[in-house]
């Protein structure tokens, strides 16, 4: 739906099963469609679609784009972002870091990315910007303590990212659409964090980056800069970053001074436990595994006393050492409605979202704003409610937000 400014709101559709093109339009008729008219009745409509690899190559056969164009015209929707994320199953699967495949090492992330963006510039609307948002690059544990294959997969992730570059600059060139790519840092992602990713521009994309765009687009240094600039840009995921304990206002002051844009925020909220006594301490243990299920990586910060970060690579863990003598708060990753303040002796990182909301109303520094609670059908059966108004609710509570 239309902000102010050229600014949008939805919610990804990531959050409806689904792998196939027949299962994913399916789910726009049957919840999208439905949404759009208890939210905006007869008004357009813009939509944060996810394709998986399947379903990507299934609608760019035969007429099913053009169909689906018209489609969405004939409904008062659009599409105006997408989650490239995940590559394949995301639903009723154990996934855990097999989310992270492929990553941007390999050709077969670059095919499924550059099939996104052909979609993407057939379907945005003129004069409206469109991004994909996509994984961090790869995932940090694969690599323990090895600094040089570590250094070697930033190299083969940015050639990666320099042929999606080049698609966009030709993109644009032809039909005046601006795209850009959305990294999405998380918890254990080569990017995690705002200090994560301006090491990544400033190390790998503006040298080796630079210098491999400087001859497919016949630029200067500068330019090819600039070209990296416009058309990589960050997933600012409220709940991730609310694991890396970082402020908004940090975050973007931080990547405004590289000149590093937020090409998408993406709504959602953590689950989180602050320490009162230790006569609670055991009820907040077992009241959080309740959401230590196992298709999904629900990595762990934990907060010490001292303000030192112990991270985890899964949910247990985490509590486990809530045990230790100078524990003060854990975070988890695990996307919890958005309107939920509390959940028995949990808390979830609402306040994060608001103090983001609040900074956007003053700030605009994204024109994309989408709501991703995937996790519905793994929540405690007591949160589970009719996913059309649990996602119109979510919804309103953002807007009630941005209107306040």
């Amino acid at each position: 739906m239309f902000l102010e400014g050229n600014a949008h709101l939805t919610y990804c559709t990531n959050i409806h099963p689904g792998e196939s093109w027949e299962e994913v339009f399916d789910s726009l008729k049957k919840y999208t469609v439905e949404i759009k008219e208890q939210l905006q009745g007869d008004k357009p409509f813009g939509i944060g679609l996810r394709l998986s690899r399947r379903s990507a190559a299934t609608l760019l056969r035969k007429n099913r784009l053009e169909d689906f164009k018209q489609w969405l015209h004939d409904h008062n929707l659009y599409v105006f972002t997408m989650n490239g994320f995940p590559y394949g199953d995301f639903h009723d699967a154990v996934i855990k870091d097999k989310v992270h495949l492929p990553d941007w090492t390999s050709v077969e992330r670059v095919s499924y990315t550059q099939d996104l963006f052909k979609i993407l510039s057939f379907l945005l609307p003129d004069a409206m910007e469109g991004g994909i948002s996509t994984s961090p690059l790869s995932y940090r544990l694969w690599f323990k303590n090895k600094e040089e294959e570590i250094e070697n997969v930033k190299k083969k992730c940015t050639s990666s990212l320099m042929k999606i570059v080049v698609q966009l600059f030709e993109i644009e060139k032809e039909t005046g659409k601006h795209l850009h790519l959305d990294l999405e840092p998380e918890p254990d992602g080569f990017l995690e964090n705002t200090e994560d990713i301006i090491r990544f521009f400033e190390d790998y994309l503006f040298h080796e980056g630079v210098e491999e765009l400087m001859d497919p687009l016949k630029c200067s240094k500068a330019k090819a800069k600039a070209y990296i600039l416009r058309y990589i840009q960050v997933c600012y995921d409220v709940c991730h970053f609310s694991l890396a304990y970082e402020s908004t206002k940090y975050t973007v002051d931080e990547l405004n001074r590289y000149g590093i844009k937020i090409g998408k925020i993406q709504i959602s909220a953590a689950l989180k436990c602050v320490y009162t006594s230790e006569e609670v301490l055991k009820e907040q243990q077992a009241c959080l595994l309740q959401f230590d299920e196992p298709n999904y990586l629900h990595q762990a910060i934990l907060k010490r006393e001292s303000g030192e970060l112990s991270h985890y690579s899964d949910l247990s863990e985490g509590v486990e050492a809530m045990e230790d003598y100078d524990f003060k708060e854990i975070r988890t990753h695990f996307h919890v409605p958005v309107f939920i303040e509390d959940y028995q002796v949990l808390q979830s990182t609402q306040d994060a979202i608001i103090e983001a909301l609040t900074f956007w109303k003053e700030n605009k520094y994204s024109n994309h704003l989408e709501v991703e609670t995937y996790t519905w059908t793994i929540l405690p059966k007591e949160l589970q409610t009719d996913l059309t108004s649990s996602v119109v609710r979510e919804l309103d509570w953002v807007l009630q937000q941005i209107n306040a």
